[in-house]
């Protein structure tokens, strides 16, 4: 699963990742600095790569939690921060959004936790050489509130190597080759896309135990992502 990941500073804020990772992206407008969180929890909102109304790859803001746009209230995306890759065609909650509204989500690394006995020992997981990377989402649009409130899931596949002893899940991480292909709003049929839903090579990942401040949302510093000693 994935219930906490980061969105440093590091390489976004500067010029060449910004503009190697925009390029990826294909954005029709350059990246903007974005404010660091190394510690982005469910219900935050988090930043997102969309097809818009004509085609064009925009960043938006989405709250992380889907909410579908036929349920009551907004408490239901505390519930859906992830969706199974193996269900999201066919699962009523997903398979509209995973038809023709796919998103990427912008980060550089994700936490997940091991138990030791009764205990839960914290890893923080990233690409060898810290690079950004993008997690494969869905999102929807739900308009019963006040305001219209755009929401989002992260997808999840099996574990591979590295994560396994970990946990058995992970979030779907896409090359960025297939970027295009995963926003693409014109393709919808499963067979092109649910091949892209699989497990991330373990031999260009890295893991290792963090410090238990990350448990509580409240902690976000760079203590959070520091190696535990």
């Amino acid at each position: 699963m994935c219930g906490r990941f980061t969105r440093t500073n590091d390489f976004f804020s500067e010029h060449v990742a910004a503009h190697k990772l925009a390029e990826q992206l294909s954005l029709f407008e350059p990246l903007p600095p974005l404010p660091p969180s190394y510690n982005i929890a469910p219900t935050q909102q988090i930043v997102a790569v969309r097809a818009d109304d004509h085609d064009r790859h925009e960043l938006v803001w989405l709250r992380w939690g889907l909410v579908p746009g036929w349920a009551d209230d907004l408490s239901i995306g505390n519930r859906m921060i992830n969706a199974r890759s193996e269900s999201v065609a066919t699962k009523p909650a997903f398979r509209h959004a995973f038809k023709r509204r796919r998103c990427l989500i912008l980060a550089d690394g994700f936490y997940e936790w091991q138990k030791t006995g009764k205990a839960k020992q914290p890893y923080f997981i990233q690409m060898k050489g810290s690079g950004p990377f993008c997690f494969a989402g869905l999102w929807e649009r739900w308009s019963k509130g006040d305001k219209p409130v755009e929401s989002c899931t992260i997808l999840t596949t099996d574990a591979n190597e590295l994560m396994a002893p970990l946990h058995d899940r992970m979030p779907v991480i896409i090359p960025p080759e297939s970027y295009n292909l995963w926003l693409d709003v014109a393709v919808q049929e499963p067979e092109r896309l649910l091949p892209l839903l699989r497990p991330f090579p373990d031999k260009d990942m890295v893991a290792y135990p963090v410090s238990t401040l990350v448990n509580s949302p409240r902690n976000n510093a760079p203590e959070c992502i520091e190696p535990e000693h």
